[in-house]
């Protein structure tokens, strides 16, 4: 025969206790004394008792779960992609390291998806929004979370809102970096194949290019920015623009490593030398970035780290309510690696 399960009971009777103590020792409930609580877990112990986590939770009215809401794109390999992987491994580590749980949830970004009814239905207990854009659909969405006053944050996504909290890059300061290393190799006319304007950090990239060249006095020139969505595909595509303009450029910025590495293959199959027919700048440093040929100068982003500290301040909001700021506004710092493709 089996040995009959442990219950909370014969803990509360080894560790001299009250059935309600343990139930508070176990959930972590309210204040107790160190030697009382050292006692509870020590009896639990001997008794290989394990708290049901699910019970638990439910009881203290919450869920134990930190969400991370994506966009679903069909066809779209979301975790493949270096910004997603990375965000999401930061988030982890900081989910892991508090002994919560992850839970992964996709919305579909043409409809206003319902953030607010995940916490009435105890799912999660905050919750981070990835890959959210400035559609009227996904604004609404964002706006009515706001509204709602519940704990959760925006990665990398600018909104006038006060009341959404937002972790994010300086892109702007990156991407003047980046196209400031190019006027000091000699460069003048610098092209810029940007990602979609339905993102913030589109056009904080583009704020970034444009500063950039005032300061040296260059005049922008509309017809070298080239469109493209960030996807490998686009900037191959856009190698035919860009080879038919070579004649008339120094540079080109790229808003990504991966429109960057399809450019560049579009381009040397036109027969097109790298960086000596054109010098490339792109951004986020990924895994790719270096194995590149020529390597691409890049800047890095620090992504992981992005999700780390949105994660931690979360579950530090959610650990003390009143002690905690319960907007969190913080922009990272990027750097400029730079390699062979920009001349270097």
């Amino acid at each position: 025969m089996s040995k009959p399960l442990t219950n909370r009971k014969e803990v509360a009777k080894l560790a001299g206790v009250s059935e309600a103590t343990v139930s508070r020792v176990l959930n972590g409930v309210g204040p107790m004394k160190e030697s009382t609580r050292e006692r509870v877990l020590d009896a639990a112990k001997r008794l290989n008792y394990e708290l049901n986590a699910v019970a638990s939770s439910f009881a203290r009215g919450k869920s134990g779960n930190l969400g991370v809401v994506l966009p679903y794109v069909p066809k779209v390999h979301l975790f493949s992609t270096y910004y997603f992987s990375e965000l999401l491994s930061g988030i982890g580590e900081a989910v892991r390291s508090k002994g919560y749980g992850l839970l992964l949830l996709f919305r579909d970004p043409s409809a206003v998806y319902d953030y607010a009814s995940l916490y009435r239905t105890q799912r999660v207990d905050a919750c981070i929004v990835l890959g959210t854009n400035t559609a009227e659909t996904e604004l609404e969405g964002i706006n009515r979370l706001a509204e709602e006053r519940l704990p959760f944050c925006v990665m990398d996504q600018k909104f006038d809102n006060p009341l959404v909290s937002i972790v994010a890059a300086d892109h702007e300061q990156g991407s003047y970096d980046a196209v400031k290393h190019l006027i000091s190799k000699g460069c003048q006319r610098i092209g810029f194949l940007n990602g979609s304007m339905q993102y913030s950090n589109s056009w904080d990239r583009m704020s970034g290019y444009l500063r950039a060249l005032e300061e040296a006095e260059i005049k922008f020139d509309e017809s070298i920015v080239y469109q493209g969505n960030y996807s490998r595909t686009s900037g191959k595509n856009a190698a035919e623009d860009v080879y038919r303009d070579l004649n008339e450029l120094d540079a080109i910025f790229v808003g990504n490593d991966r429109m960057a590495i399809g450019l560049m293959q579009g381009l040397r199959e036109k027969g097109c030398r790298l960086p000596e027919d054109l010098k490339i700048v792109s951004y986020d440093d990924s895994d790719a970035a270096s194995l590149t040929e020529p390597p691409l100068t890049t800047v890095k982003v620090p992504f992981f780290e992005m999700g780390r500290l949105a994660a931690e301040r979360l579950l530090a909001l959610l650990a003390d309510k009143e002690n905690s700021e319960p907007i969190i506004s913080e922009k990272l710092q990027t750097e400029l690696k730079v390699r062979k493709s920009s001349g270097s």
